[in-house]
């Protein structure tokens, strides 16, 4: 008897213990499930498809669940239905802004442009504004060329030259609208501006005078226009604007033809005085070499009229000259120096009357 008793009291004790187990995991589930209660209600009245498991696996991936079921439902409402929540929680733990790619997917679904999830996401992960862009894509804007520095400040206009060498003064307003097929991988806005620019400058290049840049400045924007320059690039341009243009001011050199032609004038005739000096100091030289010439051929002279009073001793020495002929010869030199003399004087005789 006694051992009976004892074994209903055994048996009574387990029974509260186990009784008292199953409370505390009854609250535990009540409370777990508590914590998804809320959002599981909120995506099954909103047709998500999202069930319990999904948000219990969510909170096991370290998923936020109300990211999750919030754009899932927006997809939902937004009529698009082939995006899981199994790709929405993939994109969020690749670091992505799921939020912004729903938006930019209804947005696009809206304005019936072709965005695939897969091709969405990739621009998202690549740090691509992908909001901005799809809001391009359906409201086009402009860009101003040349456009503000990195402070905000209004830069300078185009500067070209025509043919005819007058400066002109650009600006350009181009009307761009996101390519949403080249956004990964093509070119931003900065190259889109500097083609712009390169084609202005070009075509104003090219104009014979810069009155037909002033009469016509369409031509210069239909030749941008029609030059490709948005190859390879995250947008298409769809038009390009002059939206200014002008002759640069007297303090700004607009006449650069007349400027340069005279500096090649002032270069010329540097030039040429240059090469004056040069044939000068030629002539110089060459007039002191016929100088020094000169004296020289005196020295030699003077060095063979050394040598006859030489030759003359030597003529006595030898017997080839006797006493008479060397008298003769002084005769005939004395002769030739009076009439030499008298010649002289009557040459100087006009002269002096002059």
């Amino acid at each position: 008897m006694q051992n009976g008793l004892n074994i209903i009291a055994a048996m009574s004790t387990w029974g509260w213990i186990v009784g008292a187990i199953a409370i505390v995991v009854a609250l535990i589930i009540i409370a777990v499930l508590f914590q998804f209660i809320g959002i599981w209600v909120q995506a099954y009245f909103s047709g998500a498809g999202v069930s319990f498991l999904d948000l219990i696996g969510m909170r096991m991936r370290k998923v936020h669940l109300q990211t999750i079921v919030t754009s899932k439902i927006q997809l939902v409402k937004a009529g698009i239905h082939d995006i899981s929540t199994n790709e929405l929680e993939s994109h969020y733990l690749a670091g992505g802004r799921v939020p912004a790619v729903v938006g930019a997917m209804i947005r696009t679904n809206r304005a019936s442009i072709d965005l695939d999830w897969r091709t969405a996401c990739a621009i998202d992960l690549a740090g691509r504004d992908i909001i901005d862009a799809v809001n391009t894509s359906v409201n086009p804007k402009v860009i101003n060329c040349p456009s503000p520095d990195a402070t905000g400040r209004e830069m300078d206009k185009l500067d070209a030259v025509a043919k005819d060498g007058i400066r002109l003064l650009v600006k350009a307003r181009v009307t761009v609208r996101t390519n949403i097929k080249q956004l990964i991988g093509g070119a931003t806005e900065e190259t889109v501006i500097a083609r712009v620019g390169q084609a202005i400058v070009s075509g104003i290049g090219s104009a014979a005078t810069y009155k037909d840049v002033l009469e016509n400045p369409d031509h210069i924007a239909q030749r941008a226009l029609a030059s490709g320059l948005d190859a390879a690039t995250a947008f298409e341009i769809l038009s390009v604007d002059i939206a200014d243009v002008s002759v640069a001011g007297v303090d700004k050199s607009a006449n650069v033809g007349a400027k340069l032609q005279a500096e090649q004038a002032e270069a010329d005739k540097r030039r040429f005085q240059a090469e004056a000096e040069k044939r000068r100091a030629l002539a110089v030289a060459r007039e002191a070499e016929m100088s020094a010439a000169v004296e020289e051929n005196r020295a030699k002279v003077v060095e063979a009229e050394a040598q006859v009073p030489l030759a003359m001793a030597e003529a006595f020495r030898s017997g080839n000259m006797g006493i008479m002929d060397y008298y003769r010869m002084k005769n005939i030199v004395a002769d030739t120096s009076m009439r030499n003399s008298i010649g002289g004087e009557d040459d100087k005789k006009p002269t002096d009357e002059g």
